[in-house]
């Protein structure tokens, strides 16, 4: 069973195969659940909160970074079970109401490991979610009182309403499908836009942090707004993107 894999005092990861979803602890009991695996991960991610020494009850809000299924697929089940509130990107909210998980075509990004993972998990995997409703939608540099201050940043490109989140106080991104980490840092598997979201990476690279996790690999536990920068500037630029 998946455990909490702390990163920060306040940011821990659960890893469920796959992808990554993480807890944000304010205060004592206090915490904020960001993404949600796929369908039926509620049972593993109540287990490794358990086995953090906390209880699910404790989970006063769910965020997401964006709709897919890997990453929203338990989202309806988790707010259900608890009664709690949901926040995603305004773009993302209407999908989320209706059970999709993008209006978009997506291509798969250039790689053999990219080209396996798209068609292993994604090209023959669920193109719906459970509908579930959005409480509140985020914007372009929102900030959420959680851990002394959680800035949204809106990414597009693997989605139109993809964020990742800056938990500011202790440095560390947490950048959703923005990029991955599975053998390296590099692009993620899939994108709507990938020129957009080549641009948005830069953009994420101007904010201070200096770690940074992800929906799918591992941590980036120094430099990492450094990182990103040198992997993927010259992408951006060869690809004259204004």
């Amino acid at each position: 069973m998946p455990t909490l894999q702390q990163i920060t005092p306040s940011l821990y990861q659960i890893s469920l195969g796959v992808v990554n979803a993480f807890i944000i602890k304010d205060g004592d009991d206090d915490l904020t659940l960001v993404d949600t695996g796929y369908k039926g991960s509620l049972p593993r991610i109540f287990s490794a909160i358990k086995q953090g020494g906390y209880k699910p009850a404790a989970i006063k809000r769910v965020i997401l970074t964006h709709a897919h299924p890997d990453h929203a697929g338990s989202a309806a089940a988790i707010k259900a079970e608890l009664g709690i509130p949901l926040l995603a990107h305004q773009q993302e909210a209407p999908l989320l109401d209706e059970g999709l998980s993008g209006n978009a075509p997506i291509s798969c990004s250039p790689g053999v490991i990219n080209w396996l993972i798209y068609s292993l998990f994604i090209k023959r995997g669920a193109s719906t979610i459970d509908p579930v409703h959005v409480d509140d939608r985020l914007n372009h540099l929102d900030i959420i009182s959680v851990a002394g201050g959680l800035q949204v940043i809106h990414t597009p490109g693997h989605s139109a309403g993809h964020i990742a989140l800056l938990l500011k106080r202790e440095g560390v991104l947490i950048a959703g499908d923005l990029c991955a980490n599975v053998a390296g840092l590099d692009l993620s598997t899939v994108y709507e836009n990938r020129a957009l979201a080549l641009k948005s990476i830069m953009e994420v690279g101007a904010f201070h942090f200096d770690k940074a996790v992800f929906g799918h690999g591992r941590p980036l536990k120094q430099q990492a707004n450094r990182q990103l920068n040198t992997k993927f500037g010259p992408m951006y630029h060869r690809q004259n993107i204004p």
